[in-house]
């Protein structure tokens, strides 16, 4: 407010002197705080010079003008609520100015009042009213509440009232037990700026006591074994409460000493014997004893997960040391894995001393999934999926897919594996694997696409084919599916657009020689599809024979040998091929210049036709004599007869007519004849018919032994002719005399002889003197025994000899 006050008379002074026309008048005071009754004494002053006097206006103390530069308001006792005095001056040319004195008239009480209720009671909502009588101003007066020595509300007024009125302030207070014995005052300041004076009044203070019901200050009670609960639990409450102990709903004494057998639950009861509910509650009494070992051998517990493994009790408490692999270990708060395995425990307090072992197993849930993605495998082929997780207990696996034959899954060593066997495309989708045990589970979806342009239908036809012989019987086929019959809509043959409402169809092999059956099925989730059961009806041919188109046999002429293959079906099964041999080995074909294989006219017809396959030959020489046959087989496959049907033809025999030629490997052209002695010259052709040989020669000493054979002793140019009516061939002999050198040679090597044998003769006798004959001295001989003499070898000589050392 002091703010507010101080900002009116600057704004006012600013005015003032920015005015255009500003009043030259200056008050002294300015502002004049002053109590209801008090003097008041205010000088008025002005510097302007044409004026025609200055005065006050008021309603108590009012002047009028007087002929002066400066007057004085003076009033006695001020009792106008409302004066607001005025200084002005009047100009000479009857205009005025003036300016209205600050003025600030206050009363303030002697005392303010509190208003208390009759009693308090707890978590009740009480009001306080502090009553301020006869104030003024209003707007200065400020009511601030304490408890104790806190502010607890401040509340301040906003009233323009010019004369005293009585202000109240209401304090809400909602006390609880922790306020019993605490105060509570008012206290009204008034500020009424530098110009005044400042008042603070207190209130009478109130003593609160507060009225609640009982409250069991205690929780947990631990005591040594011997002493007794009295004095243990201190219990609260106004008026103050009969305390009664309970244990199992019997009363307890307070004073009887507890053992360790009491450590329990106890109830305190405290009854204040008034309308407010008693209070109970439950204490935990623990007695101190010795440490004890309270964990079982073996403890669970999953990982990461905070445990409270205490694995002793008594008071005080004990200590715990761990121990793992014969070093201390500290337990973490939170267990892991590697955490896992067997511990020694001593535990100790002021009491006893005790050591323990326990196992702890570290339980996890299974990691996430590994070495499972989305895969892709062609029709027929193969694909496995493998699952694995981590955990303990090892996972469980299990797996949700849409179930086929073809699927197989198997467990090992923690890894789950999914095999796919002939992937169809009804394999195509997704398959979730699962891994769980106690501690949770985790799952993971990958997508399997099947690719390729062939589409399985779930359909199976026993057997998967037919291969029949013309006009046998009691052959049938049978339309099942792979998949569940509950997934089995309708299934059905159609043979020529005929449909057939059964599962088995018997075909008719008098006259279904293409009926082209078809198995058609309609599946829940699928749809329609269908498979064709290969079918064949075949009969093996009624015969085979060899013909030939060109009866022409001589070497150079073409020819065309015809296998025709009477009434047989189907003739796109019919293998035909050419065999050839001389007398009973085979010949092979290259060397003929012909082929095994025989050119057949294509046929789409499965019914029973008459098939000719050709083979188109020139005739040589080598072709003379060959028997040709022709062979038919049906070739109906792996689910056909085995082996194959097969029928041959008779063998045809080639006779081919060729020139004659001269055999020149026997015939040199140049033929040596030693003198004195004969020579043959033979003359071998061959031809067909056989040719006719002739010699032509001068000599009038040769002479044939046989057609083919000439006996010639002379020099001379001998010439064969080979004739058939096809043609002939001549071959020209030119023989030579040569002299005989046989006994010349014979004479040289027995002359060789003799010499070779006279160096071997020389050449071993020195070799048997230097080897095989003793060496012997005649010096300083002595005579033996017997006669003087010495032999060797016993042999008797008449010198004297000394053997050799």
């Amino acid at each position: 407010m002091t703010e507010w006050i101080i900002f009116v008379q600057l704004f006012s002074g600013f005015l003032l002197i920015s005015g255009k026309d500003a009043c030259l008048i200056k008050l002294d005071p300015p502002r004049v705080v002053v109590k209801h009754g008090d003097p008041v004494l205010v000088n008025c002053t002005t510097s302007a010079t044409d004026i025609e006097g200055i005065g006050w206006e008021a309603s108590q103390g009012s002047t009028g003008l007087q002929n002066v530069s400066h007057l004085m308001w003076n009033v006695s006792s001020l009792t106008h609520w409302e004066a607001k005095p005025k200084c002005f001056y009047t100009l000479k040319d009857d205009s005025q100015c003036s300016v209205e004195l600050g003025l600030v008239i206050y009363q303030f009480p002697e005392h303010i009042d509190i208003s208390p209720p009759r009693s308090f009671e707890e978590n009740q909502m009480h009001q306080l009213f502090c009553g301020v009588p006869n104030i003024l101003p209003v707007q200065n007066l400020t009511i601030t509440w304490y408890k104790g020595n806190t502010i607890v509300q401040t509340e301040t007024f906003q009233n323009d009232e010019k004369k005293p009125t009585n202000q109240t302030s209401l304090y809400k207070f909602i006390p609880t037990r922790e306020d019993d014995r605490t105060t509570i005052r008012c206290e009204a300041d008034m500020d009424l700026g530098p110009e005044g004076p400042q008042f603070n009044l207190s209130s009478e203070i109130l003593n609160i006591q507060v009225q609640f019901g009982p409250d069991i200050d205690c929780f947990k009670i631990e005591i040594k074994e011997g002493e007794s609960l009295e004095g243990k639990c201190n219990v609260t409450g106004n008026p103050i409460p009969k305390v009664t102990w309970l244990k199992d709903g019997r009363t307890i004494n307070l004073t009887d000493p507890l053992r360790r057998d009491d450590t329990g639950r106890y109830k305190v009861k405290a009854d204040q014997n008034t309308d407010r509910n008693s209070s109970v509650k439950e204490i935990q009494v623990n007695v101190l004893y010795g440490p004890e070992w309270i964990c079982p051998d073996a403890y669970n517990i999953s990982e990461y997960t905070p445990h409270s493994l205490k694995c002793s009790r008594g008071f005080p408490k004990p200590q715990e040391f761990w121990y793992k692999d014969e070093e201390e270990f500290t337990l973490p708060n939170q267990l892991t894995r590697g955490d896992a395995g067997q511990y020694w425990v001593t535990v100790s307090n002021s009491l006893n001393s005790l050591n323990f072992t326990i196992n702890i197993d570290v339980y996890y849930p299974p990691s996430d999934i590994v070495e499972l993605e989305d895969s892709e495998v062609q029709v027929g082929e193969d694909l496995g999926l493998k699952c694995s997780s981590v955990g303990y207990p090892r996972p469980t696996y299990s797996w949700s897919y849409h179930k086929a034959g073809n699927i197989k899954v198997r467990t090992e060593d923690g890894v789950s594996g999914l095999i796919i066997h002939n992937a169809t495309r009804f394999n195509t989708g997704f398959y979730t694997c699962n891994a769980s045990n106690v501690r949770g589970n985790v799952t993971k979806t990958v997508r399997v696409t099947v690719k390729g342009d062939v589409e399985e239908c779930p359909i199976e036809i026993q057997p998967d084919s037919m291969v029949l012989e013309y006009q046998s019987g009691g052959h049938s086929a049978v339309c099942m599916p792979t998949t569940s019959e509950s997934n089995v809509k309708e299934i059905y043959w159609e043979v020529h657009g005929d449909k057939f409402n059964n599962r088995s169809w018997s075909p008719d092999t008098h006259e279904n020689w293409d009926p082209s059956p078809v198995c058609h099925g309609e599946f829940l989730g699928i749809g329609s599809c269908n498979k064709t059961l290969p079918y064949i009806l075949y009969k093996p041919p009624d015969d085979v024979s060899i013909t030939i188109s060109n009866m022409s046999t001589k070497e150079g002429s073409k020819i065309e040998l015809m296998c025709s293959i009477r009434n047989v079906a189907p003739a796109d099964r019919l293998n035909v091929t050419w065999t050839w041999q001389r007398g009973n080995e085979t010949v092979d074909p290259d060397s003929l210049g012909v082929s095994n294989e025989a050119k057949c006219p294509p046929s789409n017809k499965t019914s029973a036709v008459d098939v000719t396959c050709t083979m188109n030959i020139t005739l040589n020489r080598t072709h003379n004599g060959i028997q040709a046959r022709c062979e038919a087989e049906l070739n109906l496959g792996p689910k056909g007869p085995q082996p194959p049907p097969t029928m041959s033809s008779n063998s045809f025999n080639l006779s081919v007519q060729y020139g004659p030629k001269i055999n020149k490997t026997k015939l040199q052209k140049l033929f040596l004849v030693i003198r004195g002695y004969k020579g043959e010259l033979v003359c071998e052709a061959d031809g067909n018919p056989a040719p006719d040989i002739k010699w032509n020669y001068t000599s009038k000493t040769a002479f044939l032994e046989s057609d083919e054979t000439l006996i010639v002793n002379e020099e001379g140019l001998y010439v064969c002719t080979a004739t058939n009516n096809i043609s002939s061939d001549t071959h020209r002999v030119e023989v030579v005399l040569g002299e005989d050198y046989l006994p010349l040679l014979a004479g040289f090597v027995a002359l060789t002889v003799v010499i070779i044998s006279i160096i071997f003769i020389f050449i071993y006798s020195i070799y048997y003197k230097n080897t095989k004959m003793r060496r012997y001295s005649l010096k300083n001989p002595k005579l033996s025994s017997h006669n003087g003499n010495v032999a060797h070898n016993s042999w008797d000589i008449q010198l004297p000899v000394t053997k050799l050392s």
